[in-house]
């Protein structure tokens, strides 16, 4: 197949095929989105994740989009220190071409995706079929909202498509659950708009509950 053609959307079942090895019949593989606000260890869940596969002599294939590159290239880190290798992607990348490719050369037992907020919608759907026409399952790891509040494409398209979400708890300065992302700039001031995607840690960004995301966005700026 030349490297240029590209799947098509949807494909029976029995045209792809990864040898890879087979769960019990009511283990059926599954989409799951981990998602949560900043610093809530999704990274090292993914590496844990990895690491439970691999333990049991079981190939995973780690896919990062290339846009965040503050572990480096092809590398996955968390902020405790633990890492592995991945495949970095930007979003002409065909994840279920990657996958047939990966499969190739050894079995794939399943796809872990970091910071999946910042995948198309496109290839959300590529995950889809990763995991309906390989039966590989899929685990994606990312950010539900942005600094404002609002949906990233990936993350819209894996809460409508995913099989199962399973949320990442982390808690804001006040003790209760922290379910948004607050972005400041050099100053220490609250954004109120500015481009969705910028990357960067805990300089730049800082989860909170709803009600203190509200509140410092209506304070005004000195």
């Amino acid at each position: 197949r030349p490297a240029s053609q590209s799947f098509p959307r949807v494909w029976p079942v029995d045209t792809l095929q990864c040898d890879h090895r087979k769960t019990p019949r009511d283990k059926v593989a599954k989409l799951y989105f981990y998602y949560s606000a900043m610093n809530a260890g999704k990274t090292t869940n993914l590496l844990q994740s990895r690491h439970n596969y691999e333990e049991r002599g079981m190939n995973t294939l780690v896919v990062k989009p290339r846009v965040d590159s503050r572990s480096g290239e092809n590398r996955v880190r968390s902020r405790i220190g633990l890492e592995a290798d991945a495949v970095d992607v930007d979003p002409s990348v065909n994840l279920l071409d990657l996958a047939v490719r990966a499969c190739e050369h050894q079995p794939i037992h399943c796809v872990l995706v970091d910071e999946a907020q910042f995948l198309s919608g496109e290839q959300v759907d590529q995950l889809t079929e990763i995991v309906d026409a390989l039966d590989i399952p899929v685990l994606a790891y990312g950010l539900r909202t942005d600094f404002l509040g609002a949906l990233f494409e990936g993350s819209r398209q894996l809460l409508a498509l995913a099989d199962e979400l399973r949320e990442i708890k982390t808690v804001c300065h006040c003790g209760r659950k922290a379910t948004m992302v607050v972005r400041f700039d050099g100053k220490g001031q609250p954004l109120r708009s500015g481009d969705q995607i910028q990357i960067g840690g805990n300089e730049t960004y800082v989860s909170m509950c709803r009600r203190h995301f509200k509140e410092i966005l209506k304070t005004p700026a000195d």
